[in-house]
């Protein structure tokens, strides 16, 4: 039983490090970021990328602004052999990017990787081995010499190589080194290995050599791998010969986390991949990295404005799906359910058209979806969960009603009854019918068949002129033709009405708005009437005389008042 087997598993190692710095610090630039989707990510697709789909991806990382790009694994296969030569002879990489080859340890495969690489301007050779206590232990059968004889002894061929291509042909060619598994390895071997590479390398602080700290399987709580890193920095020799670079993966869920706190320790470059892709449960998601950072006010470095054509990309060449709750990403990550939530963000929207805020502060969206290409018609959506907030949202933001506050209970009802009857979402465009329904196609028992409005006095010396209103009513089968003079089109229509016998109403407020521009643009009233039972009734207008959309409300809010007596 699961209970019983925890105790087979050994906890881990713990750094010893009482006076780490990393916790005090803060992230304030963008590290230099390193795509590893056209090789790590690759490698863990079901069915690899073809051609033509590398080189959509990878047109796409240049796009988006990565500047060190690793492109694939040259020696590993005839296909990623011909990835490589593909860009290169293509003259597909851009001359402000630098490709990344991944090598192992292994001389035969280092030349290969040298042919491979022939032709471009800026290069990375990366190479590595294994190094972790369980690897030397269980897979190499050596001891940490043994596993630094291997490093050292690729490091020198490597920088032969180089040499010998830089005199014939000027290439651009840099150097990272990765302790594979440096998260399993001893703090002092991990450091020990590294320092013998920068030696065979001749790094210097003037042309350093990257050294690339794997988070190869993640073992430990994200402020451990802070803690290996911190440590390792500090006890390396010569740290001004390296750049010190992270390669978190993402086995115990907590990639993200543990890369940010790496950062905080002193890594200066992320190795990553787009979503998270990756072997086992993927390598770190550089887009929730930086996006992380921009919602803190920090430039990332990295344009993620039309997430919607990223992930585009991304799903079509790697066959992969990015899930609805995906940070950023995902369909459904901008977008409340909850009634309080809704309420929430739906106050949050007036407040910043209130303050003309310079700054985004909205509830429960952390970063303005806007600014990553994304519509605000998906960020409330309506179940039986939702709430009156949530419902005005979507009417507002989907249609342009921006229904007064004191609506919002009564409208939000009407909703709330649907989605109960039909046990789901309900669509905006269902809410619209609801609206309509409820408040545009009252037109029973009372009817506007005709009407005038002018003004008694305009163009006299009287400050506020008097309007004047004539108009046919139907109603109870028969036209009353009425005229009454008030302080404006309302007053003028109330007192006609009475005219006409329909009193018992008391008028409240009304609100209204445009609800679309240019010549064609209509006005929307809202209409507050309270019945001589105290009862409030709501009705709404819309004309593209505003006067003419008031006293349409009117009507729409008695008809409403005498449905409602019907029904009871």
């Amino acid at each position: 039983m699961l209970k019983e087997g925890y105790q087979k598993y050994i906890p881990f190692q713990q750094i010893n490090l009482p006076d780490r710095t990393w916790p005090n610090h803060t992230i304030t630039q963008a590290p230099t970021w390193v795509s590893v989707d056209l090789r790590d990510g690759n490698q863990a697709l079901i069915d690899p990328m073809n051609l033509e789909e590398k080189l959509d991806f990878f047109k796409l990382l240049v796009d988006v602004g990565f500047k060190e790009i690793e492109i694939g694994f040259p020696s590993a296969s005839e296909t990623e052999y011909e990835i490589c030569r593909a860009l290169i002879e293509r003259n597909l990489i851009p001359d402000d990017v630098t490709i990344q080859v991944l090598v192992q340890a292994r001389e035969h495969l280092i030349r290969r990787t040298f042919e491979a690489i022939h032709g471009a301007k800026n290069v990375i050779v990366h190479f590595y081995n294994s190094t972790s206590t369980v690897q030397r232990k269980v897979v190499f059968h050596t001891d940490m010499q043994g596993v630094t004889d291997i490093a050292v002894n690729a490091a020198e061929l490597i920088r032969k190589l180089t040499e010998q291509e830089i005199a014939a042909t000027g290439m651009n060619i840099r150097y990272e080194y990765s302790p594979e598994s440096f998260s399993g390895t001893e703090m002092d071997n991990a450091v020990y290995i590294c320092e013998k590479v920068l030696d065979a390398l001749g790094a210097t602080a003037e042309n350093p050599t990257i050294l690339n700290l794997p988070n190869t399987v993640e073992m430990c709580t994200a402020n451990t791998y802070a803690d290996q890193i911190e440590y390792f920095i500090r006890h390396l020799p010569g740290r001004e010969r390296a750049i010190i670079s992270i390669h978190p993966h993402n086995d115990r869920g907590t990639g993200v986390a543990a890369t940010e706190l790496a950062m905080l320790a002193g890594a200066e470059r992320v190795e990553g991949t787009l979503f998270g892709n990756g072997e086992r449960t993927g390598n770190v998601d550089i887009v929730t990295l930086a996006l992380n950072m921009y919602s803190q006010g920090v430039d990332p470095k990295l344009d993620f404005h039309d997430i919607r054509h990223v992930r585009e990309v991304y799903e079509r060449c790697t066959h992969m799906q990015v899930p609805p709750r995906w940070p950023y990403g995902g369909d459904l990550v901008f977008t409340a359910f909850s009634g309080s939530h809704q309420d929430a963000i739906n106050k949050g929207f007036a407040y910043m058209q209130e303050h003309d805020n310079e700054y985004w502060e909205m509830p429960y969206l952390p970063i303005d979806p806007a600014d990553i290409g994304r519509e605000y018609e998906p960020i409330i959506r309506i179940n039986s969960q939702s709430g009156k907030g949530g419902a005005a949202f979507v009417m507002h933001h989907t249609f342009g009603f921006d229904l007064p506050k004191e609506m919002h209970g009564e409208f939000g009802a009407m909703v709330q009854k649907a989605c109960d009857e039909s046990g789901r979402e309900l669509l905006p465009k269902e809410m619209l019918a609801i609206f309509r329904r409820e408040y545009l196609e009252i037109d029973r028992p009372y009817q506007l068949k005709s009407y005038r409005l002018y003004e008694e006095n305009a163009g006299s010396s009287v400050d506020v002129p008097r309007v004047h209103f004539e108009g046919n009513i139907r109603f109870g089968d028969a036209d009353h033709f009425v005229n009454a003079t008030g302080n404006g089109p309302i007053d003028a229509f109330f007192k006609a009405l009475a005219q006409a016998g329909v009193t018992g109403y008391t008028f409240v407020n009304y609100r209204e708005h445009a609800i679309s521009r240019g010549s064609d643009s209509k006005g929307v009233s809202y209409i507050h009437l309270r019945d001589e039972h105290g009862r409030d009734f709501f009705g709404v207008g819309i004309d593209g005389n505003i006067s003419l959309a008031s006293i349409k409300g009117i009507l729409c809010a008695i008809n409403r008042s005498c449905r409602a007596e019907t029904k009871a």
